[in-house]
């Protein structure tokens, strides 16, 4: 009967430790790597973002309902090409008007004209008076004023027709369309997003110690962790420090020309200036410690990059961490991640001992 009895506790006695010894053996075997300070580099790096020179804002200049919407998100337009249409009924039907009135003021110029010219040939032959002349030569002018009053509205009346038709200023992306069909457009509403992905830039905040350096062009770098392989390292066509210095944050601002061929970018995009180690590069970037783990130990899920860090016991936790330049084998952490704290070298066997 005892014997009956012991069998289940055995059984389970049996099956824990089938479940710990596992656990036990990965964590044994989990292989810890410290996050170290790394070597000065030849170059230092600062967090730059991806900007469009030729970017713009199409506004309403009238008000009327938007009748027909050409353009969407993503779009390459020409330059000139239609994007939107807004209600412009009563905008022509007063350019009509306009229109008429103008025939009406160059038929009555027209007579005035005639009536001039009649005018002279009895005052050659003394007929009329010079008072009548110089009267009959200012009724002239007076009409002929005024049909030039008549075509200058009737110019202004079609000028404001053609405000409602939107057209692209220059060849571009649309970036954002804010508004849909049947929306009421006003007088300063934004309508399109348009910018130029030919000429793009890198804008970074860099300390304030380098508004009076000269950088070479050829020796500064672009970094773009957004893409992959060669295009991800891009050389600019010109570089340019701002003569303005930020008085929040004691940095100027530096300017990277990114050349026509580069692909695949977009304005907003993360990116990163490498700059040669001149003096004052060096002592901004021994301000910021870099510290470097093996790549080996990076964990990448979905759209989280991480890391798993050891506590105190040894207990591996996963990290959220942002990465920096890779060198060789191992790789610069940005933050994240403190000197001295240490790393698993193997995240499936980390992951396992959790």
């Amino acid at each position: 009967m005892s014997t009956f009895r012991l069998a289940p506790a055995a059984s389970a006695v049996a099956l824990l430790c089938t479940m710990v010894w596992p656990l036990a053996a990965a964590a044994q075997a989990l292989k810890a790597a410290p996050a170290v300070a790394a070597a000065s580099a030849a170059a230092a790096a600062f967090e730059a973002v991806v900007e469009a020179v030729r970017q713009t804002v199409v506004a309403a200049q009238v008000s009327g309902a938007v009748l027909q919407l050409d353009a969407k998100v993503g779009d390459r337009v020409k330059a000139g090409q239609v994007l939107l249409r807004i209600d412009a009924r009563a905008a022509d039907q007063n350019a009509a008007a306009s229109d008429a009135q103008v025939q009406a003021a160059r038929a009555m110029l027209d007579v005035a004209r005639k009536d001039f010219e009649r005018q002279k040939q009895l005052f050659q032959k003394n007929y009329i008076s010079q008072a009548a002349l110089e009267r009959a030569e200012s009724d002239f002018k007076s009409t002929q004023a005024q049909a030039n009053a008549q075509l200058a509205q009737a110019g202004a009346a079609r000028t404001q027709s053609g405000f409602y038709v939107v057209r692209a200023p220059f060849a571009g992306v649309v970036a954002d369309v804010p508004v849909s069909l049947g929306d009421m457009a006003m007088p300063g509403r934004p309508l399109v997003t348009l910018y130029d992905p030919s000429v793009l830039r890198v804008t970074a905040a860099v300390p304030q110690s380098l508004a009076a350096q000269t950088l070479p062009v050829a020796a500064v770098r672009i970094e773009l962790p957004g893409l992959v392989g060669a295009a991800a390292w891009l050389t600019p066509t010109h570089v340019q420090l701002l003569p303005l210095v930020d008085a929040a944050t004691h940095t100027v601002q530096i300017r990277a020309d990114l050349p026509a061929s580069a692909t695949g970018l977009a304005p907003g995009m993360f990116a990163r200036l490498w700059l040669p180690q001149t003096q004052a590069v060096a002592g901004a970037a021994a301000a910021q410690p870099r510290l470097t783990v093996p790549l080996t130990a990076i964990v990448r899920r979905a759209e989280m990059t991480g890391l798993y860090v050891l506590d105190p016991q040894g207990k591996p936790m996963l990290r959220q961490v942002r990465l920096g330049r890779t060198e060789g084998d191992r790789v610069q952490i940005l933050s994240g991640l403190m000197a001295g704290e240490q790393v698993a070298a193997d995240p499936q066997t980390a992951a396992r001992a959790r």
